[in-house]
């Protein structure tokens, strides 16, 4: 929520650097971007499950590859400008005003965000509940995570060398921000982030609202708070919509608590962080790998298993260190900052 918030900023942003010069002062706050997509977000909350937003499903992906591919070319094109590499690979190398410690707390925090991308086996079971029998489902899924960790891998490995180059140690956290020319590219890719951001809060809280609507229909199997209701469209004889209760208040209670949450922390990089170090090594790397010694039958203290083990024990060093950056990040920002109050 808060990226979509920065985003529709950036879009403003870069139209106006375009219409008064790259020196001009065009600082952008508010709220009502935050607002407008949490009102966006409880209607399409309103569907009964994942399956129903499919189509968001295809757009978000279409999008994402839109803006990583516009990014990239942005980049690229910028590099060769240059005509040389910026940046080094020296941590500690980051200019006269920023400290040392904070540039290792970013390069940390960092690893947080790259692995917040990678963080998807909750949505994995869920998604493919929706696929056909035929073929199998789990050969199917197999081979679309194949597909999406080398497709995510290349374009992260791609454009985080490539951008990196390209602006040295002032790359910014949203490198869409580090463009102004052609303004209606940069706008372009902003946009469709926005798209991708709409259809991907979907496909994180539809398992959401499932795990917490199964639980309550159990406990309470005959409250009429659990009872659906259909409310046809007129003048159309299949239009209709199925609402209950449950779904209208549960699900409309967490998209507001969530737009709360959003505007009032408004450090983006930093939130990220942490959320892809705390889900990272339990949910994509300790119980995968469990499951797996389990189901292949691995013999404990074999060279599989060590391996396997090594790659645990590598993943949660990465997840303890991007925590503490990303904590150390908010830390930090809440120094200058203020709640309720986003500039860009």
């Amino acid at each position: 929520m808060l990226l979509f918030h920065l985003l529709n900023r950036a879009v403003k942003r870069s139209t106006c650097f375009h219409d008064k010069g790259h020196n001009a002062k065009c600082g952008v706050s508010g709220n009502l971007y935050m607002l407008i997509y949490g009102a966006i977000e409880i209607f399409l909350s309103q569907c009964p499950n994942l399956e129903k937003v499919a189509i968001l499903s295809v757009i978000a992906a279409v999008t994402s590859f839109a803006y990583a591919l516009i990014a990239l070319c942005l980049s690229t094109a910028k590099l060769s400008s240059n005509h040389e590499f910026k940046g080094s690979l020296m941590v500690a190398m980051v200019g006269n005003t920023e400290a040392t410690s904070e540039r290792f707390w970013q390069a940390f925090q960092a690893l947080g965000n790259i692995a917040l991308a990678y963080t998807y086996c909750m949505l994995l079971l869920e998604i493919q509940d929706t696929l056909k029998s035929v073929p199998a489902e789990n050969k199917v899924m197999k081979r679309v995570s194949l597909y999406v960790v080398v497709g995510t891998a290349f374009f992260y490995i791609s454009l985080g060398c490539i951008g990196y180059a390209a602006f040295g140690n002032d790359v910014p956290g949203n490198i869409l921000s580090g463009f102004y020319e052609p303004f209606w590219l940069v706008d372009m890719a902003n946009v469709a982030v926005i798209i991708h951001l709409i259809g991907a809060y979907q496909v994180y809280a539809q398992p959401v609202f499932a795990i917490n609507e199964k639980w309550i229909g159990s406990r309470w199997p005959t409250s009429s708070f659990n009872k659906i209701y259909t409310i046809r469209f007129p003048c159309s004889r299949k239009g209709s919509l199925h609402l209950s209760m449950n779904r209208l208040f549960l699900r409309t209670i967490f998209v507001v608590i969530t737009t709360a949450v959003a505007m009032m922390f408004p450090f983006f990089n930093a939130i990220l962080g942490l959320l892809g170090s705390v889900s990272f090594w339990p949910l994509t790397v300790y119980f995968p790998i469990s499951m797996y010694i389990v189901q292949a039958k691995i013999k404990r203290g074999s060279y599989h298993w060590f391996g396997l083990q090594a790659l645990g024990f590598v993943c949660l060093i990465v997840t303890v260190v991007s925590g503490i950056g990303s904590v150390a990040g908010m830390v930090e920002f809440l120094k200058k900052a203020r709640l309720f109050h986003i500039e860009m």
